[in-house]
């Protein structure tokens, strides 16, 4: 039988970095032609849950109304696990997928749909759920998340019999939360319940090969818990190149894939995560990592060890979000961790209006004193020995 043509990780980065949009769009369609099907991502399970997600996920943190075309392609690709929230970007992220689903309703079945609430209280994620059903013009959310989880403990029996009840009300499948801080006790707590069906976390090569989150991982996965990792490029909020970090990029380049590529690879290795939740604003990173996820090399000790290595030389650069060591340190409540990531979004991530929306989400009187808090101690605990006294002072300057 002749081989059939199946559109390539090449394929995708030559037309991703030399095209213009319509010619993504075009090269897109002519590559489908070519193989008689639409390349597809590979899928793993979520968990216990009997189903299958794409290993690549759509991060919805964007205004989804500007974004149709782009999903659309996304989905025809087999990124079909969407990710969402119900505040993000005022709730516009929300409305676009739902106008989306009013165009092409037939996609909805095919489709892990997921949101979160930020409400912290019962009837306020009932609220939350209800609008986002609403905005987004379905009748069932796949998966709903309680937003930015720190404690276990902020998840009681009452949390289980809200998630239970709305399970047989037909408004989601399935339950968890996402996580940015304290996420290996958050994991490694979840696991013991025997009611959470899924979590996000922060998870990249920084983070993967710590003792904790290794168990908190190994925990999860025997407790049938679906993960998915997010802030999968270890952007940090001191943004400096190394020259480990410089080698590592024209290693990669040789062999046919970057650096942003080869992180992700990275955490696709370990097979109990079954999804990567990648913020995809436009063709060309969308086509990329579509790339990456088709692409059957495996990294090599050699190169896993490179980027162990990267870790360690910079990890004074990245918050690892052990907000307990460091907050624990310091007089009345400052969330540090909260502050980094802010950090993190203006700075790796280039969207300074992101930090500082998200910055000025914290207390006036809590950011007055974070402007007199003595962090010395907390620099001392601090497992990655990060400046935070200074990157504090810096946020304030920056982001207010």
């Amino acid at each position: 039988m002749k081989n059939r043509h199946n559109p390539s990780r090449r394929d995708f980065l030559k037309v991703a970095g030399t095209a213009s949009l319509g010619a993504i769009f075009a090269a897109g369609s002519t590559l489908a032609e070519a193989s008689g099907e639409q390349p597809t991502i590979p899928v793993r399970p979520f968990g216990k849950t009997g189903v299958d997600v794409p290993i690549l996920s759509f991060g919805g943190s964007l205004d989804t109304s500007m974004s149709r075309l782009l999903l659309r392609q996304a989905f025809k690709w087999g990124v079909t696990y969407w990710d969402t929230a119900n505040s993000y970007m005022g709730g516009r992220s929300e409305t676009g997928i739902g106008k989306y689903l009013e165009k092409y309703p037939e996609d909805r079945n095919k489709m892990f749909l997921v949101t979160k609430s930020y409400a912290w209280t019962l009837n306020g994620m009932s609220r939350d759920i209800d609008l986002s059903l609403e905005r987004m013009k379905t009748d069932y959310i796949d998966l709903f998340f309680i937003h930015a989880v720190r404690s276990i403990n902020d998840l009681d029996d009452e949390t289980r019999e809200w998630a239970e009840k709305k399970k047989k009300e037909g408004k989601i499948r399935f339950f968890g939360f996402s996580t940015h801080s304290n996420m290996e006790a958050c994991m490694l707590g979840a696991s013991k319940l025997g009611w959470i069906d899924g979590i996000m976390m922060r998870y990249n090569y920084r983070l993967m090969n710590t003792d904790q989150m290794k168990r908190a991982v190994a925990a999860c996965a025997e407790a049938g818990i679906g993960l998915t990792a997010m802030k999968t490029q270890g952007g940090g909020q001191v943004t400096t190149d190394s020259d480990t970090e410089i080698k590592l990029a024209g290693r990669f380049l040789e062999k046919g894939f970057t650096d942003a590529q080869a992180k992700l690879k990275a955490v696709w290795e370990n097979p109990h995560i079954s999804s990567i939740c990648s913020e995809m604003p436009n063709m060309t990173i969308l086509m990329s990592n579509i790339a990456a996820a088709l692409d059957q090399t495996k990294l090599t000790a050699h190169d896993m060890g490179l980027l162990r290595q990267l870790a360690q030389e910079t990890r004074a650069h990245h918050c690892a979000g052990c907000a307990d060591i460091c907050e624990s340190s310091l007089q009345g409540y400052i969330p540090v961790s909260d502050v980094m990531r802010c950090l993190m979004y203006a700075r790796s991530y280039g969207s300074r209006e992101r930090g500082k929306r998200q910055f000025l989400q914290i207390p006036r009187r809590t950011r007055m004193q974070m402007s007199i808090a003595d962090y010395s101690l907390a620099e001392q605990m601090c497992p990655q020995k990060m400046p935070i006294g200074r990157l504090m002072k810096e946020a304030l300057r920056e982001l207010s």
